[in-house]
């Protein structure tokens, strides 16, 4: 990865760091049906280990009422988890849509990635035009995505907080839009687009959650 782009991807760990909450602990999407399907998963993982358990009560009987006591209680554990995952998910949707906001935009870095080691490969006829002006984007979307995440855990954590505070909703939007070029259809304008959407999105969430306090 070139040096311009190394730092922008947010990671899975900065994720959890800047919103409290890991990608492994939200449905994605937040529906019934991503629900049955991870309530699946969980019941053909307590099959398995009621197989595995089988085998070792042939071998350790002495400890069945144990064998059973952990099935039972992993079979539960997954259980409550994956409906603990669907009420926070559906509790807080804005949370979910930002992070798919971050997920779009680190496809846009990735994308990036791979077109340079393209063109590094001896193929300089995929060379990204004006460069700056797309890192320059993404640096921005960085700063709002990072921002709109931090603010929807403020909300989250502490309700009186954004009203005091206000000045967290300042955002780059504007310059981020003077960015923009007039060819869309270039490589360079749909990437300078695609960040202008992520941002737009992400400022839209932080209008909603303050939108919802205010009301």
């Amino acid at each position: 990865m070139r040096p311009d782009l190394q730092g922008l991807e947010i990671s899975k760990g900065e994720l959890k760091r800047l919103c409290g909450v890991g990608s492994s602990q939200v449905l994605r999407p937040p529906t019934a049906a991503k629900f049955l399907s991870e309530i699946s998963q969980s019941l053909l993982i307590s099959l398995l280990m009621g197989i595995s358990g089988i085998f070792l009560n042939y071998i350790f009987p002495e400890h069945l009422i144990s064998l059973v006591f952990i099935y039972f209680s992993a079979t539960t554990g997954l259980i409550i988890s994956d409906i603990q995952k669907f009420k926070f998910s559906n509790k807080n949707k804005n949370l979910i849509h930002l992070f798919d906001d971050v997920e779009r935009y680190n496809d846009v870095i990735r994308a990036i990635d791979i077109n340079d080691q393209i063109e590094a490969a001896g193929n300089p006829e995929v060379y990204l035009k004006d460069r700056e002006n797309v890192i320059a984007a993404l640096e921005l979307t960085r700063e709002d995505l990072v921002r709109a995440l931090r603010t929807e855990r403020i909300l989250r954590q502490h309700k009186h907080f954004i009203s005091r505070n206000p000045e967290l909703f300042a955002n780059n939007l504007t310059a981020l839009a003077a960015l923009q070029v007039s060819d869309k259809a270039s490589e360079h304008g749909r990437l300078l687009n695609e960040a202008l959407q992520i941002a737009v999105s992400a400022q839209a969430e932080m209008r909603k959650l303050q939108d919802r306090r205010i009301s």
